[in-house]
């Protein structure tokens, strides 16, 4: 495969299911090609065909953000059998050099890029220039990463924060997390309620606390029966979920001194940004007893633009690669 322009880099978002493909070029983000990952036995083979169907010349670089953890440029899926590994994909593919990221280190990279059109506002002041940007973002996981730029130099800190412990900020929260506890052991952020999975734990441990039978429901049944109001369970679920990303995005804020603002992505709260919006979100994000002022002039924002890791991606590349 031949080195093509030093201009051209293949960009890629891959999750375990679905895999995208973009050509970057200049300013200009190409048509994003989609793959299934269960179609390739490698991503090695996934990306052969991807620009066997591209016209033009090849790429140079490529830059790729996975959803896992990464080590030494090497990630390996949990949720699929590729093994991603950017010093065997460079020689192998002919590439100058490969890249890869962790899905939310790229999110993090896009946040100075996304315009109005791409946020809801959820409350605050106008962000510091300069300051650091966290996003989070409940999913099939729960993702942290802060962008944090010095003397002109910009790094995302990768972070498994969603595996840190649970917080509750009212009696009732805390009988959940005890019924939790007695059912998970350890009740993490991520495994007690921010992510689908979580949802439905939190909801399964508001029954037993309110003693009322319910149907078994997932995450999308539960935020449905939520938001058309025919299951008040389901809808008091909702709320405690929108309170608690109040909370722990709160915490990580002050935790990285995060004043340029706070980004809510992952799948989840970008299906109800009325109800989000409408919720104990921005109050619990503020309630930090002597830091109250700190945080009230810490905007928060929904990120709606479904396409914002090419974004990352392409300002990582711009930033990194020349």
């Amino acid at each position: 495969m031949s080195i093509g322009k030093p201009g051209t880099i293949l960009l890629a978002d891959i999750g375990g299911t679905n895999a995208r493909f973009a050509l970057s070029e200049s300013d200009q983000i190409g048509a994003i090609d989609y793959v299934k990952v269960a179609d390739h036995l490698t991503v090695q083979e996934a990306i052969i065909d991807v620009l066997r169907r591209t016209a033009g010349e090849k790429p140079a670089r490529a830059v790729l953000a996975v959803a896992g953890p990464v080590t030494n440029n090497r990630c390996v899926m949990t949720n699929s059998p590729w093994i991603i590994d950017g010093n065997e994909l460079q020689p192998a593919l002919g590439f100058d050099s490969v890249h890869v990221l962790n899905d939310f280190e790229v999110v993090a990279w896009s946040l100075p890029a996304l315009q109005p059109s791409d946020l809801i506002p959820l409350g605050g002041q106008d962000g510091l220039p300069g300051e650091p940007l966290l996003v989070i973002g409940p999913g099939t996981g729960f993702g942290v990463s802060c962008l944090v730029e010095r003397h002109g130099a910009r790094l995302a800190v990768v972070t498994e924060a969603g595996h840190a412990t649970l917080p509750a900020e009212n009696e009732r929260e805390e009988r959940v997390i005890a019924c939790l506890r007695r059912r998970q052991g350890h009740v993490s952020i991520e495994r007690g309620a921010l992510s689908g999975s979580g949802l439905q734990s939190l909801y399964e441990a508001l029954a037993e606390v309110d003693g009322v039978q319910i149907p078994q429901r997932d995450a999308a049944g539960i935020t449905k029966a939520a938001l058309n109001s025919s299951c008040e369970l389901s809808r008091a679920t909702l709320s405690m979920f929108c309170a608690i990303l109040g909370s722990v995005a709160g915490n990580l804020a002050v935790t990285f001194g995060a004043r340029g603002g706070v980004y809510i992505g992952g799948g989840i709260a970008p299906r109800f940004p009325d109800f989000l919006a409408a919720s104990a979100f921005r109050a619990r994000f503020e309630a930090k007893g002597r830091f109250q002022d700190y945080l009230r002039n810490i905007p928060t924002l929904l990120i709606t633009k479904p396409d914002a890791s090419f974004v990352g991606l392409k300002m990582f590349a711009d930033h990194n690669l020349g």
